[in-house]
C-alpha cells in the first residue's frame, strides 16, 4: 500500500559541508516560531531570499534541501552548480544544485550565507499527502545555532541563543544525553521484544520523520521482527522508495518514560544500500514519539530535555481504515445555496483553498481540492468493502470532505476502533456508497 502519510527520510550524503549559522540581532535573546503539526511534522515558516516559503524541521538532516518547486513558484538561487546527492531509497543518486550565499530567515533569526541543495524531481512532492504546500526542509544549521525549545502541545518553538535559556525549566525536565555524530544527533534508549527481552538501542532523533521509531534488524544483537507484522511502503528518500516491515513492539524506553504498545517499522536493508557505514546506529526515533513530548534540544552541551505532554498517552494504532487519501488537484462542485423558498443558507465553513462562482440566487459553482484514493493496506476494512486506489473521496460519514483539511478527513476515516463508517466516492463517473467497520491491524488476524 502507498501510504499518503509519507514519512521525510532526505538524508543528503554528501561531502559538501556548509558551516553556516542563524544569528539573532543584538539584544535579542530569544526568538518563538508559530508552527504548524501535520502528521507529526514540524511545518515552519521560512524565507529564502525574499520568497516566503514552508520548510519542515527535520533533525535527521545534514543540510537544507530545497524541493517540490512549481511552475507557479518564484524564488531566487545564487550561485549554482551541479552536484549528484545520495540518500535513503532503493534507486541510484539524482541530480541536483548545489547553492550558495542564499538569505535565509525564520523570524528575526537569520542566516546571511546560506549553502542549500535544490532538487528538481517533481517526484519529491510532500504537499498531496499532507495537505498544504511544504517546500524544503532544514535541520542542522537550526538545531546547531541555538538552544532549540520544541512545544508539541502548544505548537511553538523558541531559538534560545545558547547559554541564555534559564535552568529552572530545565529542573523540571527528564535530561538524556545526545550523542552528536556527522552533523546528526543520537539518542540511547531500551526496546522490550515479542519475547520480552530487552535490547539497548541507539536511535537518530528524527522530527523530520512523521513514523515512531525505526529499527535495522540484526539477528546478532537480538533485533528481529515480530511474528506480527506486514509489509508496506515506509516512505520516500532522496533515492527512492523505502520499504519496510510495520509492527508493533511491546515497549519504548527513554530516559525515566516508557511508551508501552509502540509502533515500531523495520525498513528493509536495500534502502540503506547509499549510506556506507551505519556504525552502530539501530535507527531512529520519529515524531510520532517525540511529539509526546516538550523538548529542548541543546547540541553544544549534548543535551536533549524532556517532559511528558498531552499526547502521552494517546495509544499508538496503525491505520484503521487502511485506507490512504491525498490531494489530487482540483475539482468543480455545483451546490443549491437556497432551499425552496428562496432562502439562501448559511455556510459558517469556507472550502479549503476553494474558488467560488455565484451561477445564480440559488446555485454556486466551487473550485474545490480533489481527495482521492492513494493506496489501501490489502486485507483492510476498505479493501474489503471495496474501495479501490483511485476513487474520489465526496464525503465521509454524510460530511462533505472538500469542506475539511485533509488531516481532518485522515482522522475521520480512523477515529476509533469498532466504529462504523460510511463513504461516498466517484468512480468513473458513478458515485458509489461504501460501509465498514474501522479494525486494529493487529486484530484482524488471530
Amino acid at each position: 500500500m502507498k501510504k499518503g502519510m509519507l514519512i521525510v527520510c532526505l538524508l543528503g550524503m554528501v561531502s559538501w559541508v556548509s558551516a553556516q549559522r542563524f544569528l539573532l540581532p543584538k539584544g535579542v535573546e530569544q526568538e518563538k516560531i508559530r508552527f504548524e503539526l501535520v502528521n507529526n511534522l514540524i511545518i515552519i515558516p521560512m524565507d529564502v531570499n525574499g520568497s516566503e516559503l514552508s520548510f519542515i524541521l527535520d533533525s535527521g538532516v545534514s543540510s537544507p534541501i530545497l524541493f517540490n518547486l512549481t511552475d507557479e513558484d518564484s524564488i531566487q538561487i545564487n550561485d549554482v552548480s551541479t552536484i549528484s546527492l545520495k540518500g535513503l531509497g532503493d534507486g541510484p543518486p539524482i541530480e541536483a544544485l548545489k547553492s550558495e550565499n542564499n538569505q535565509f530567515a525564520i523570524g528575526k533569526a537569520r542566516s546571511m550565507n546560506q549553502n542549500m541543495f535544490v532538487v528538481l524531481d517533481r517526484e519529491l512532492n510532500l504537499s498531496a499527502s499532507l495537505g498544504r504546500p511544504v517546500h524544503g526542509i532544514i535541520g542542522w544549521e537550526v538545531f546547531r545555532s541555538f538552544t532549540v525549545e520544541v512545544n508539541y502541545s502548544k505548537k511553538y518553538i523558541r531559538f534560545h541563543k545558547q547559554g541564555t535559556l534559564k535552568t529552572d525549566k530545565l529542573r523540571k525536565m527528564q535530561e538524556i544525553p545526545l550523542i552528536l555524530q556527522k552533523k546528526k544527533a543520537f539518542v540511547e534508549g531500551v526496546v522490550t521484544l515479542e519475547d520480552n527481552t530487552e535490547r539497548e538501542v541507539k536511535l537518530l532523533v528524527d522530527t523530520g520523520s512523521s513514523d515512531a521509531i525505526w529499527l535495522f534488524r540484526d539477528l546478532e544483537q537480538g533485533l528481529d521482527v515480530p511474528e506480527k507484522s506486514f509489509e508496506e511502503f515506509l516512505g520516500k528518500g532522496l533515492s527512492g522508495e523505502i520499504h519496510g516491515l510495520r509492527t508493533k513492539i511491546k515497549a519504548f524506553r527513554i530516559g525515566n518514560y516508557q511508551l508501552i504498545e509502540t509502533k515500531a517499522a523495520f525498513p528493509f536493508r536495500d534502502s540503506f544500500a547509499n549510506i556506507i557505514n551505519l556504525e552502530d546506529r539501530n535507527g531512529s526515533v520519529g515524531g510520532e514519539v517525540l511529539k509526546r513530548f516538550n523538548l529542548v534540544v541543546d547540541y553544544k552541551n549534548s543535551r536533549l530535555y524532556l517532559k511528558k505532554n498531552g499526547y502521552y498517552k494517546d495509544p499508538f494504532q496503525y491505520n484503521l481504515a487502511g485506507i490512504d487519501i491525498q490531494h489530487n488537484g482540483v475539482r468543480l462542485i455545483r451546490e443549491r445555496i437556497a432551499d425552496v423558498h428562496g432562502r439562501v443558507k448559511t455556510d459558517d465553513r469556507t472550502a479549503i483553498g476553494s474558488v467560488k462562482i455565484l451561477l445564480e440566487p440559488r446555485t454556486r459553482i466551487s473550485l474545490v481540492p480533489e481527495i482521492v484514493v492513494s493506496g489501501i493496506r490489502a486485507g483492510s476494512p476498505a479493501d474489503e468493502a471495496g474501495l479501490q486506489q483511485g476513487d474520489i473521496i465526496l464525503a465521509v460519514n454524510g460530511r462533505k470532505v472538500h469542506e475539511y483539511k485533509l488531516q481532518e478527513i485522515i482522522q475521520m476515516l480512523n477515529e476509533r476502533e469498532g466504529k462504523r463508517v460510511k463513504v461516498r466516492i466517484e468512480r468513473y463517473n458513478r458515485e458509489l456508497s461504501f460501509s465498514f467497520l474501522l479494525k486494529d491491524v493487529f486484530k484482524e488476524k488471530p
